[in-house]
């Protein structure tokens, strides 16, 4: 193992740390976002790039962007009529 998959493996660890302890839905969404990307990385790292790159697309930009549109869907229902 290189110290680059070392450092990886110890970001990827915090990130999803970081991921369940966030509490704020916006901001989890965002958190997890760069988990994603981490996650990508490593698997970039560990040489994979094929899963790497499906990674990097759904975990950092599809999951995140629709948490994001549900986040806003929920909060234009509960809105009152005006």
């Amino acid at each position: 193992m290189t110290v680059l998959q070392g450092v990886l493996l110890v970001l990827v660890a915090l990130g999803g740390t970081a991921v369940v302890l966030v509490r704020d839905p916006l901001r989890q969404s965002i958190v997890a976002g760069v988990f994603g990307l981490l996650l990508g990385l490593l698997f970039f790292a560990f040489q994979a790039p094929d899963v790497a790159l499906s990674q990097i697309v759904v975990g950092s930009l599809a999951l995140p962007s629709m948490i994001v549109l549900t986040l806003a869907k929920l909060a234009r229902l509960q809105r009152p009529d005006e």
